[in-house]
């Protein structure tokens, strides 16, 4: 067998294979060139061109702008008393560019602050609208227990620090709560609407009272602080810093032992108290009772205390004074007399024989007098100081429920008064046209009848009541009634310190000296307020009573407050001026369910011309004592002092 022979191995071509290499070599190199020259042109684009944005990135990274909040502009009363105050609380903050993730950190952090949905709720509005080197607030006024929770576990929590800010406090609670009002965390609606470049780093914006109407003037504006912080978000140094602006300070003309008075007359009961200075509409003491303490509302009141304050029966968040409509009863009898002499329809000679009642002609329905048998003959002097409701069932009749709106309508009812305060309502002056576009109904006669004492679709509040009272302490000089009495820059704010205007009386001027000699006799004569008087050195009252029905009799039946529920019995009021010759002080006092004016409402604005006229002029001491909250309960009437007590 032939063997085979083995095929021959083929020789290198080195030559090919350098050829090869040099090609892949020059490709590469290619390839290295150009990355080379993107590389060289980005860096240029960013050294040349992008420069700007990678410096302030750069620098954001070491240094950070952090907003300063204002201190909110204190309020004082008349005499220097420092009715709102600012007082440093610890605050926990979330700087939202140092947390990687927001709702983890949040979730981490709840128990430890022990937050409430409210809490994340706010924050998260707040961080939507805030700049991205804010710090924003989590919980204001943190405990001792959750700032040592929080020291024990910081290292885990970037971004998230305990700082100290200013937070409102209110020294007297319950006393000026609701002439004062409170702030409170700012809420979803309002960030978005704000303007964030005064409310940066702000937490609290007023929410009632005067902390709203005037919350221009009370925020101020921020400041600004730059600092180098390291990789970690630790301060090193404090670069740069503008301080901000304290908001405006605030004068009243509210008294503070005024307002301690009057609120303390009213201990127990539910009722209002307005004084005014009728020449210059500034209001001295505004007070409904009950009231509450506002200072938990600046943290976020607990939502068990909240639903226990609305939810009571005496209500008291319920601004009485501002929002409390009720029937203004025989209080408005001057008023309506001076429009009976301004229409011509009386004189105060006119007379009338009061048998007790007074029905329209062709009428069978008895519209009775408060005092059984009637006055017998009584003009218009008499009919004012006895409250004589014959003679104005007949004054009303005869001028028409246009008329009687037209006129009393000049003394500010049926509209706000334009105090600055928020949430004030107008009650109701009615008219032909109010019933036919409110109610779908025409006008009817006998419905007069009991709008003309006070009663029937006729209401008001007790502001307006004050209000009108002062204009007729005025002789018709009308005023805006109103807290503020100065602040720190005059030129910030227009203030009505002065009558402006005059109610338009057709008759003569004299008739308003004699209208104030008839309100005059009401207390120091034979009228329904006598028992005032007692005691009264130096000066004299004129005043008017007032019984406002809160539940309906049926016709020919008398009222009886026997078997009575307390809360169906009639409302007192008393409105009045002082002193008579020269008034320094307009009064409207509302006691619910009070009964009768001159016995339950009448003693309560007698302490207030007390005061005024003795000790206005003394300043009270410079640290008062805090008043002590008021209790929650029933009022217990007084009884009628005196034959005249409507």
């Amino acid at each position: 067998m032939r063997r085979s022979t083995p095929s021959p191995i083929p020789l290198k071509d080195t030559q090919k294979e350098a050829e090869i290499f040099h090609r892949r070599a020059l490709i590469a190199g290619f390839v290295v060139f150009l990355a080379f020259i993107v590389l060289i042109i980005r860096y240029a684009y960013l050294q040349i061109f992008e420069y700007d944005t990678y410096q302030t990135l750069a620098e954001s990274n070491r240094v950070k702008l952090q907003a300063i909040a204002p201190p909110r502009g204190y309020i004082y009363d008349r005499n220097g008393i420092l009715l709102a105050d600012n007082r440093p609380v610890f605050t926990a903050v979330i700087n939202s560019q140092e947390v990687s993730n927001i709702d983890d950190t949040l979730a981490r952090i709840t128990p430890i602050f022990q937050l409430s949905a409210d809490d994340i709720a706010r924050f998260k509005a707040r961080l939507l609208a805030a700049h991205r080197y804010e710090s924003i607030a989590l919980k204001i006024n943190l405990s001792e227990a959750d700032i040592a929770r929080f020291a024990e576990v910081k290292y885990q929590f970037s971004g998230v620090d305990i700082e100290v800010k200013l937070a409102r406090y209110y020294p007297y609670g319950e006393l000026f709560a609701h002439a004062l009002g409170y702030v409170g965390r700012i809420s979803d609606k309002e960030v978005a609407q704000l303007d964030d470049r005064v409310y940066a780093g702000t937490d609290l914006i007023g929410k009632t009272g005067i902390e709203k109407y005037y919350e221009k003037l009370l925020q101020g504006l921020p400041g600004y602080q730059h600092i180098e912080a390291n990789a970690h978000g630790q301060v090193l140094r404090l670069l740069q810093r503008t301080p901000p602006t304290r908001g405006n300070d605030l004068t009243l003309h509210l008294d503070y032992g005024l307002q301690k008075l009057a609120q303390e007359q009213l201990a127990g009961r539910r009722g209002a108290v307005v004084a005014i200075e009728p020449s210059t509409g500034g209001v001295l003491a505004f007070v409904s009772n009950p009231s509450f303490d506002p200072n938990p509302f600046v943290n976020g009141v607990p939502e068990t205390l909240y639903t226990y304050w609305r939810d009571h029966p005496d209500k008291p968040l319920y601004n009485r004074a501002l929002q409390g409509i009720y029937p203004p009863g025989s209080t408005i009898k001057p008023f309506e007399g001076m429009g009976g002499l301004n229409y011509g329809l009386v004189d105060w000679d006119f007379k009338i024989q009061d048998p007790g009642f007074y029905h329209l002609p062709g009428d069978s329905h008895m519209f009775r007098d408060w005092k059984k048998g009637g006055h017998g003959i009584v003009n218009l002097h008499r009919a004012v100081e006895i409250s004589c409701d014959t003679y104005f069932y007949q004054l009303s009749s005869r001028m028409g429920v246009d008329r009687f709106h037209d006129w009393m309508a000049q003394f500010g009812f049926g509209q706000p008064t334009n105090i600055d305060l928020v949430g004030e309502k107008s009650g109701t002056l009615p008219s032909i046209e109010w019933k036919r576009k409110t109610l779908k109904a025409p006008w009817y006669l006998g419905e007069m009848l009991s709008v003309g004492i006070g009663q029937g679709y006729f209401t008001a509040t007790p502001l307006q009541l004050a209000t009108a009272t002062a204009i007729m302490a005025n002789k018709g000089k009308k005023i805006t009634p109103h807290l503020l009495k100065s602040t720190a820059e005059p030129s910030s704010v227009n203030i009505p310190n002065q009558p402006e205007g005059q109610v338009q009386f057709a008759g003569d001027a004299s008739n308003w000296d004699l209208m104030h000699a008839a309100m005059r006799d009401v207390v120091h004569g034979r009228g329904t307020a006598g028992s005032l008087r007692r005691g009264l050195e130096g000066y004299e009252i004129a005043g008017k009573t007032g019984t406002a029905q809160v539940k309906g009799i049926k016709q020919g039946q008398r009222y009886s407050d026997k078997g009575v529920d307390e809360r169906f019995l009639d409302h007192a009021w008393f409105i009045g001026f002082a002193p008579v010759d020269k008034p320094q002080v307009a009064v409207a006092v509302l006691v619910e369910n009070g009964k009768h004016g001159s016995s339950t409402a009448g003693p309560i604005a007698r302490a207030v011309f007390d005061y005024v006229v003795h000790n206005m002029n003394h300043t009270p001491s410079a640290n008062p004592t805090a008043v002590p909250t008021a209790p929650l309960v029933a009022p217990t009437p007084a009884a009628p002092t005196s034959a005249g007590d409507e």
